[in-house]
This record gives structure tokens, sequence and C-alpha cells, in this order.
């Protein structure tokens, strides 16, 4: 998601005095999951039995009574006969009716998900269409884009400024779907009623705009790539627009920029980010994933998010987060956060998808971990790794990496900046950086426009590494406690082994003795070696994210 929210939280406050971001997570933390998490978290019968393959989103924003009604047109694929489907929408938004070949159906609520009845006979393989329309007052945002909704703000010249973020909470907080991650509308239409006066920017490419006898005007955006349900969104303001055609490595990319009139000049300053971003993670991860859909920079009321193909910016034109530095290193500061974490978040994130909200480390470890290679691309590796380092003080270790599965639950917000520091640890194991861009892009080819499991990139990264790298996996992802390396040196002997370690634990590490590099493969158990002298000194490479002790003596 947007970025990392949790380790800072305390940072931030000191920073800013903002004392509303002790409740910045995405979902709250739980213990106990009741049968509505059930029903959003996991592939239920109703859900299993059909695939959607296109959305028709059509929905009428009213600000003055902070209001939405609408309709939502499901084209599905039929996987096997059934006759209940499961539709989300949450609270206190509603279904007013849902129809499938003219004839309306009949709907049983229960809370947040509701199944409808089909009357027709669902046959293997066909396409089918229902149609659902909905209204209600959405959710309003409370601390958006953590505690998402609908912002409804005024800008600076009184005129409607609103935008729509929610990660976590999920589409269904305004408009119905079939809300999991596990599959991807291969594509949507999505049309946006705004006020007269206000533009709408979405997803994907401006295909028609129509004005309304009231003034009001209605943007209808064409999505050609699949894409995730809480990568929808609205954004509605008094835009104007520039624009760029960048030469990627699949071509030529449009590259758009909506921003609120007052702002235009200081966009274009600060805007230039976006293509040095480009630049970079093309050359790190893979060509930009969504050519086809274009690249949208859109102005918001809150921090940013990483909406697809219009990702959204509120980060007041000034370089860091917020105008800080949240590396402590000076690196922050050279870049635009957001422009470079939120568009990160388009190889990781909207490219490859988690199936499974508890496997949400692979949005938000490698986009993290993206800040560090911008920083590398262009003032270096040293540069890059004083970064990377930087963020571990944020690191909580409350819990682990990963979440429950099948109940909607998220991991450990230490999923942004541990799950960095782990990446960027996996550079140096591998000893060839060449090797490990092409692994950065062989994840964006291997699963592109995919929804994938832990197991597929943990796989994915071993064998490409031709390394049985599980132990690792468990001990980062898994488990709460960093590896630590107790030594000691008596004479011309050095001990050392690994503690606070997962069972089976081996993972190579590169040293200092004598100031030269030394690779050792530490395991649990106690192991020896000779140093060249008796005055020999020992140093664990701050790359590497462990700890160490020494002691006088192992035992």
């Amino acid at each position: 998601m947007s970025f990392n929210k949790y380790p800072f939280i305390v940072f931030l406050f000191i920073l800013f005095s903002a004392s509303s971001l002790s409740t910045a997570q995405l979902l709250h933390d739980k213990d106990q999951f009741t049968r509505q998490d059930s029903l959003r978290g996991s592939i239920t019968p109703e859900r299993a039995w059909w695939d959607i393959t296109y959305y028709n989103l059509d929905v009428t924003v009213l600000p003055e009574d902070k209001f939405i009604y609408g309709s939502n047109t499901i084209t599905y694929k039929v996987l096997e006969p059934y006759q209940v489907m499961q539709i989300d929408l949450q609270e206190p938004m509603y279904i007013t009716m849902v129809t499938q070949n003219g004839k309306e159906l009949e709907v049983k609520h229960e809370g947040n998900a509701h199944f409808i009845t089909l009357q027709e006979n669902q046959t293997t393989g066909s396409k089918n269409q229902i149609k659902i329309d909905f209204e209600g007052h959405p959710r309003e945002a409370r601390n958006a884009p953590w505690d998402g909704g609908f912002s409804w703000r005024k800008d600076s010249n009184g005129k409607d400024f609103i935008a729509t973020s929610n990660q976590g909470l999920g589409a269904s907080v305004w408009w119905p779907c079939k809300d999991h991650m596990y599959q991807e509308v291969d594509g949507m239409t999505i049309s946006v009623n705004a006020p007269a006066g206000l533009m709408n920017v979405s997803n994907g490419r401006l295909t028609g705009t129509e004005l309304k006898p009231d003034g009001s005007s209605t943007y209808t955006w064409e999505v050609r790539n699949p894409i995730n349900n809480y990568g929808v969104n609205i954004n509605i303001g008094d835009y104007v627009n520039f624009s760029e055609v960048y030469q990627g490595e699949a071509g030529p990319l449009d590259m758009n920029y909506y921003v609120l009139r007052d702002n235009l000049d200081k966009a274009k300053k600060q805007f230039k980010d976006a293509p040095k971003m480009m630049k970079a993670f093309e050359h790190w991860f893979g060509p930009y994933p969504f050519y086809a859909d274009s690249y949208k920079l859109v102005e918001v009321p809150y921090l940013g998010m990483e909406h697809q193909s219009s990702v959204t910016y509120g980060n007041r034109y000034v370089n860091g987060y917020l105008g800080s530095d949240l590396s402590g290193s000076g690196w922050g500061m050279k870049f635009d956060f957001i422009i470079i974490h939120e568009s990160g978040h388009e190889w990781f994130a909207n490219n490859i998808t988690n199936k499974d909200i508890a496997d949400m480390w692979i949005h938000e470890s490698f986009t993290s971990y993206s800040e560090n290679l911008f920083v590398d691309y262009y003032y270096g590796k040293e540069a890059s790794a004083a970064y990377v380092i930087g963020t571990r003080r944020k690191v909580m270790n409350d819990k682990p990496l990963i979440g429950k599965y099948d109940v909607n639950n998220e991991g450990s917000g230490d999923m942004y900046y541990k799950g960095a520091n782990f990446l960027h640890t996996l550079r140096q194991i591998t000893n060839d950086d060449e090797k490990w861009r092409q692994i950065l892009r062989g994840l964006n080819f291997e699963f592109y426009h995919k929804t994938v499991t832990t197991a597929q990139i943990e796989n994915y990264i071993s064998d490409q590494m031709e390394m049985d790298l599980n132990p690792v996996f468990n001990q980062y992802l898994r488990d709460t406690r960093i590896p630590k390396l107790e030594y000691s040196i008596k004479k011309r002997n050095l001990h050392y082994r690994w503690v606070d370690v997962v069972e089976g634990f081996e993972m190579p590490i590169q040293v200092l003795i004598d100031g030269e590099k030394t690779w050792i493969t530490p395991t649990s158990k106690i192991q020896k070696m000779k140093l060249p002298s008796k005055k020999s000194e020992f140093e664990v490479i701050e790359d590497f994210y462990v700890k160490y002790k020494k002691r006088s003596k192992l035992s």
C-alpha cells in the first residue's frame, strides 16, 4: 500500500504532532475472527464457481450530500454449475436491486456479504452478466489512506476535492464487487458523473466525456489490463492536465499528470521525478506493466496510494516524506517519497498481486525496497545501502510479516522496512548485482499480471539463487526475531554460530577479517576457524540484516 505506516507512527507524531496517526493501520489487529472475516477473507463456495471477466461501473457522486449511487454490471464465466453468487458491499452502502436478463433476483444479506439466487441455470463455460444497483452514504475516510473510504474535501478556492482510498478495507466499502484478492477482473469501464466544473480521473484511459443538462459531466475511463479491486479509484477536482511521452523499454508510454489548477507550476517542477522513477524501475524491474492503460499521477487530498495506472499524490510538492527523510541518512531528501514509493507499486501490488492479504509483504517489502533501488540507480550502491540500513530504526518486530490466511488479516507493518532489509540481505547473499537485477525482472515476467502466494515468490527466488532459502524466509517472514551471530575469539580461534533462529536456519554472511571480506556460513551449531593472527580483527558487514554479539566463550 501507500507507505510504511506502523513503524514510523511515533516518528511522525514527533515531527508533526499528529496524534491521529496512531490509528494508521489498514486493518485493526485481531486475535479472534468472526464469520464476517471468513466471508470476506476466504474463497467461499459462492465465490469459487465463477470468474469475473469484466466490470462496467457507473457512479454518480453528490458531494453536497456525501452520497453516491450507480450500478455495476458484472460479466462472469461459469467454472462449474452453482446457483448462488456472493457479492460484497459494506454498510452503510446498500444494494437496491439485482437483475439478470431483465429479471429481478432474490438477495439475502448477511452483513457485508450478499447472496444472490440466480434463476437461470449456470452452465459450465458460459459467460453471463448480472447488474447490481446500489446507493448510499459511503464510509468517510477517517485517516486516508490507512483508514480509508471517501475523502470529501474542498480545495483552496472552495471547490469540491474528492477521492477514494480503500486498501485493506476493500473496494466494497463503496462499490459492489467480488471483493477478494485471489482474482483480478480482466478489464473494466469506469463512468463517473462529477459536479459541474469538476473533472473525474480514474484508472486507464479517458474514452469519453458527456456533458449533462444539469451542467455535470460523466467521464468514462477504460482499463484494458487486469486490475485488483482496491486499485480502482475516483478522483474529482478542479483538475488541469499536462503530459509527456516517455520512451520506455516497451515503446512510447503516455505519462499524464492531473493536479489542482493552482498547483500547476509546482507540479511541473516536482513531477520531474516521475520519468526519473520510470527509468530506474524499468532498469530494475522490467517494462512498466500497464503501457495499454498509460501512467497517471493524480493529486488528491491525502498522502497518496498505488491505484493502478492512476497513482495518487498528496506529498505537498516537497522531497522526502512530507519534507522529512525516513531513513535519517540524508538520501531520502533526494526524491519525492510518494512519487517513488507509490509508483513502485505498479510492479509490486498491481502487476504482481498477493492472493491473500496475509501475504501483503509481497506488495510492501518489494516496494519499500524499490526506494533503495531508486537511490542506487541515481546515487550509487553505497548511498542506497545507507538509505535502506537507515530505515531499520523503524522496525518493531511486533509480529510476523505474514498474517493469518482466509480471514482478511495482514501481517506486521514491519513488512515495509524489515521486508526491505530482508531483500537487501538477499541481494548480498546473491553476491552478483546483475543476477539479482535479473531475479527482480524475472519476477515481473514470470508473474506478469498474476495473483501469487508467498510460496511462489519464495520458490522462484530460491530456484534462481540455487539455494534452499526456506529457513531464511521462515526466519524473516514468519518469525519476529532477527538472527544473531554469536562469536568468540581466543588466541587465533574464531568460534561462531547463529542464535535466535528457526529450526534449520543456515545463511551465509560476509564478514571482515583484518579488513578483508570473507564468507562464512554459520548454523545453530558452533563452528570454528583459524584467524590469520592473534591480533586479527573481526567485523560483521552491516549490509546483512542480522544482530551480532561477542562472547568470552561459546558453549
